[in-house]
């Protein structure tokens, strides 16, 4: 979350409400966000950004910058966070995949000299791609307007060992509730966890086939 330009005062805007883009809002919150703001289509989802303190943004409702000037008195955040990745789809009936929309719209609510982070996934290659350009990875960002805002962009997977330390220390005391965040669901049945997931369920699955984790209470 600090590379996505998150810290003390600023204002922050999460693109998707799955365990990815919670545990962010959740983040920036520690890092000292003013808002956190979380935008999805998902009521469940919404509900849970909702239970620790975020605004949030149905995007199926309309303007996404019109939706946070409602909320700020400003179009624009400091900081933008895509968690949702080349699977992002346009709304409406007839939806289909339109894998660069939300980076698109990120740059258009990131103010100038802002910054983007990139969790969501993007792959070289996606042989069900919606056109030619999808399948090799190729995809229609508005780079002039990020270059336009002197955005600074950071993506790419987690250096997990740079950071597990310390969020260990924040949950260990009490600093961050990120159990409750992502609503974390302990299950037995993995093909569960998916169909629900694929239906925007609000939980992070934790998998416990041989019952090792019976009897205890995630953090």
């Amino acid at each position: 979350m600090a590379s996505s330009g998150a810290g003390v005062g600023s204002t922050v805007y999460v693109a998707g409400a799955g365990p990815v883009g919670l545990a962010a809002a959740a983040s920036a919150h520690l890092l000292g966000a003013a808002v956190v703001i979380v935008g999805d289509l998902h009521a469940e989802r919404l509900a849970r950004a909702r239970s620790f303190g975020c605004e949030t943004v149905d995007v199926s409702q309309g303007s996404v910058e019109e939706q946070i000037a409602q909320i700020l008195g400003d179009p624009e955040v400091n900081a933008a966070v895509d968690a949702v990745g080349f699977e992002a789809r346009a709304h409406g009936p007839n939806a289909q995949e339109a894998p660069a929309t939300v980076l698109n719209s990120l740059m258009g609510i990131t103010r100038a000299g802002g910054a983007l982070g990139i969790p969501g996934l993007y792959v070289t290659e996606d042989p069900g791609g919606i056109d030619q350009d999808a399948k090799s990875g190729t995809l229609k960002v508005r780079l002039g307007l990020g270059w336009a805002k002197s955005h600074r962009f950071t993506t790419g997977q987690c250096p997990v060992m740079q950071y597990h330390r310390g969020q260990m220390m924040a949950i260990l005391h009490d600093r961050v509730k990120i159990a409750k965040a992502v609503n974390a669901t302990v299950i037995d049945d993995a093909p569960q966890g998916y169909a629900e997931f694929d239906q925007g369920a609000s939980r992070k699955y934790v998998l416990n086939p041989h019952g090792a984790l019976d009897g205890l209470q995630p953090a």
